[in-house]
């Protein structure tokens, strides 16, 4: 980790506290201790290209280990369900002040356990909001908690059928953003925007239309997989048209907005209602969630806990006062935009040696490669690049003929490596490994006869090669320079 890639720390104080942490825990279970361990070497010697993952800097690990590990503190700042939390609340007014600054939000909650915690606490937000509406209030609609079965239908009524409308999933959509496997796609009726089928990118007059026909409670915007930019004031105008609520899932790009590079109508922040985030991707933080929100739908957000939460994690709050501490130094924007600009470098090197991209390029952290070129699944795929010492995960393209188990591409993400240093000749690099593994790999026949979309055949010299390479470029840029475990 560079100076410009991560927040500097002390090598020698770091190794210290964690090579003591690590001896206490070995005296109680050393299997958990090695696997601790042995996670750590195991970073360290893999190209990191996880979209969804990044690594926290020392500061930010240590603080998750202490004694608000111990604390219950349902509640907010100051108005807690127990007795005793005045350093909770010290942690999360900060986390909070951070958040707002960061971000330049009106209000902020760091609560959320998770993103998809954050995103309930967005939905249920709303509905409560919208319970105050003079109709409802009219019609004796007071407490959800109150509420029978048939009010439930009226109340579901009076909302437009409480109908949410997403980005599709098989063209980079999220799960939490109202599909049926998740509880977002029970609370709601769920309708999908998707993708030009020529250019992969979103057609805002398209959504219009879907909109307009849908006529939704929530617009959802965000992505998983979606390797371009969001124009968020399109996305307002658009709600605000069909008189919806505009939330966006921000938990990819958090970083990218945190550190400026996405900015005005890519912001979403001012044209959002309530934006939701993870905390641990591209922002660098600890894995969890928070919440942003503008002034009207302040006090609902508020009542996350108890609402949708539980006890919240006091140290995982802490440790995201920390991040967004290292979120607000220069340091950070010139790593957000690195991101940025080697995930360009990224694509670029896999299109010139002939890889098929998904928008044919990326404006943010993500690179979806269609891998149906090589002749491959997805799983096939992120098998052989896990093999050859390059982790991705498979990912659906749009209109995907293997569905979303097998996929037919992969997606990869810029934030990790770039934490450790790489920059545009690394991932180059990195490119010319990726298309040389896939361009050796083949299927393997299924046991029932004809080919199978799981297994695969790679030579081992093309495997101990790219691991050779890879081994190469991680050493020159190692992960926690001068922290030693051992």
């Amino acid at each position: 980790m560079t100076a410009s890639s991560a927040a500097s720390f002390d090598a020698t104080a770091a190794s210290v506290a964690f090579r003591s942490a690590i001896e206490v825990i070995s005296a109680v279970e050393p299997r958990v201790a090695a696997a601790i361990t042995q996670e750590l070497a195991d970073q360290r010697t893999s190209l990191k290209l996880i979209a969804s993952e990044n690594y926290a800097s020392p500061a930010v690990l240590l603080t998750m280990g202490n004694w608000f590990s111990d604390k219950y503190a349902e509640g907010t700042v100051g108005h807690r369900f127990y007795a005793g939390c005045q350093n909770v609340d010290t942690v999360e007014a900060l986390a909070a002040e951070h958040a707002r600054e960061l971000f330049g939000a009106p209000y902020a909650y760091v609560q959320p356990h998770s993103g998809i915690d954050a995103n309930l606490v967005a939905f249920w937000s709303v509905l409560a909001q919208r319970l105050e509406a003079p109709a409802l209030v009219e019609a004796g609609v007071k407490n959800v908690n109150d509420l029978s079965e048939q009010d439930w239908t009226t109340l579901r009524r009076a909302f437009g059928d409480q109908r949410l409308l997403g980005m599709s999933l098989d063209v980079g959509g999220h799960l939490t953003h109202g599909f049926r496997p998740n509880i977002s796609g029970k609370m709601f009726t769920h309708a999908s925007y998707g993708t030009d089928p020529e250019t992969g990118l979103i057609d805002y007059d398209a959504v219009l239309a879907k909109a307009r026909q849908f006529r939704p409670l929530i617009l959802m915007a965000g992505y998983s997989a979606y390797p371009r930019k969001v124009n968020f004031a399109k996305m307002r105008e658009i709600a605000d048209e069909v008189g919806a609520t505009l939330i966006v899932d921000m938990a990819h790009f958090a970083g990218l907005v945190a550190g400026r590079v996405f900015t005005g109508d890519f912001d979403p922040v001012p044209f959002a209602h309530i934006t939701t985030t993870t905390t641990h991707k591209s922002l660098r933080g600890p894995r969890g969630g928070a919440v942003l929100a503008q002034a009207e739908f302040a006090e609902f957000v508020d009542k996350g806990c108890p609402m949708v939460l539980g006890g919240p994690l006091a140290h995982v709050m802490a440790a995201k006062a920390v991040a967004f501490a290292e979120a607000r130094t220069p340091a950070f924007a010139i790593y957000a935009q690195a991101v940025a600009d080697n995930a360009v470098s990224l694509a670029e090197g896999l299109k010139r040696r002939g890889g098929k991209l998904v928008t044919d390029g990326t404006e943010n952290h993500i690179v979806l490669l269609d891998v149906s070129s090589f002749g491959l699944t997805g799983r096939q795929a992120e098998s052989a690049l896990v093999d050859s010492g390059i982790v991705t995960n498979r990912n659906s393209v749009p209109q995907d003929p293997n569905g979303a188990w097998y996929t037919s591409g992969v997606r990869l993400g810029t934030p990790a490596l770039t934490s450790r240093g790489f920059g545009a000749a690394e991932f180059d690099r990195t490119a010319e490994l990726i298309v040389d593994v896939l361009s050796a790999a083949t299927p393997s026949s299924a046991a029932s006869g004809g080919v199978s979309k799981a297994k695969y055949d790679l030579p081992a010299a093309v495997a101990e090669k790219t691991q050779a390479a890879a081994a190469e470029m991680l050493d020159a840029n190692p992960l926690y320079p001068g922290l030693d475990i051992s």
